[in-house]
């Protein structure tokens, strides 16, 4: 059965607390595995996590501080301890590609493991296309250079039971309508079209440190699970503007007009203690759907398909 779902490995913002470590997500997307944002004691929470350097497929950096990057050191020297066994990628803000390689390179070690950089610049773009999922990202607003990132499946077909039983469809034959595109029956051709419908490409964004920006709106559209940054509660929104961040307000009105069924909230200030607030303010901004409050190595499912 394929696996779909968020590991959050921290979750606080530039500071760590004694329950919340620097930030850290892995989105398991069938047998694939992505990294986010790999914080200061990533290594650690993924053992605690139960995530292991096998898992990891590719890694997707937001942006260079350090609560968002200082992990990748020993994150990439893990993939090599371990021999993982398949190539890993790595996404991140081209401008920042003397962080990425001081941290890849910060201590001696043996390389094992082949790493594709992929650095992203401009407005960004697409980044991969799978059998799995199309990989994109966009430009956000921050004091330095910060990209969002967006999985997008394929549209599928839902085959529909009631139609295939009319066209005396069943069996082995079903499968050959799905691979070849039409079937013959009883002297006319049955096509995929008739006898299914569209079934909509599950999506995944995860926006970390910006302000209000076209990118962020874009990246939310119509996700079914959106991991986004509120570090700030709405009485702060003032600093939030200043520093480039969101507060709980303005994330869950974004997801609200984007469409999300699910909301994750996450990287949290150290100023606030109560993790409540947050829920609160983003209902009162008028989000209605399913809500989550991040917390350090909590697993969040993707919503099943409508």
């Amino acid at each position: 059965m394929s696996v779909r779902e968020l590991v959050v490995l921290g979750t606080a913002s530039q500071v760590p607390t004694r329950h919340r470590n620097h930030n850290g997500y892995l989105l398991r997307w069938d047998g694939e595995g992505l990294l986010f944002d790999p914080g200061e004691g990533t290594q650690r929470q993924m053992l605690r996590a139960g995530v292991a350097a096998h898992d990891i497929d590719r890694i997707c950096v937001t942006h260079f501080h350090g609560d968002h990057s200082l992990g990748l050191a020993g994150v990439i020297q893990r993939i090599n301890l371990d021999r993982v066994p398949h190539p890993v990628a790595a996404h991140y803000p081209a401008s920042g590609q003397r962080f990425f390689e001081r941290l890849r390179y910060a201590t001696a070690y043996r390389e094992t493991v082949p790493l594709a950089e992929a650095p992203i610049s401009g407005e960004g773009g697409v980044l991969a296309r799978t059998a799995g999922y199309t990989l994109e990202a966009r430009r956000l607003s921050h004091p330095v250079e910060s990209y969002g990132y967006r999985l997008t499946e394929p549209d599928g077909r839902r085959m529909l039971p009631e139609r295939l039983a009319a066209h005396g469809i069943r069996g082995p034959e079903v499968g050959r309508l799905q691979q070849e595109g039409a079937l013959e029956r009883e002297g006319h051709t049955v096509t995929l079209e008739e006898v299914s419908e569209v079934r909509r490409g599950q999506r995944f964004a995860f926006v970390m440190d910006t302000r209000l920006c076209e990118g962020a709106h874009a990246l939310a559209q119509g996700c079914d699970l959106l991991v986004i940054e509120s570090t700030f509660l709405d009485e702060d929104e003032p600093l939030a503007v200043e520093h480039g961040h969101l507060t709980a307000g303005q994330a869950a009105r974004l997801a609200a007009e984007a469409g999300v069924r699910h909301l994750v909230l996450t990287h949290f200030s150290q100023r606030y203690g109560d993790p409540t607030d947050f829920e609160r303010q983003a209902r009162a901004a008028g989000f209605a759907g399913e809500l989550t409050v991040a917390q350090d190595l909590m697993s969040v499912a993707v919503p099943k398909r409508r």
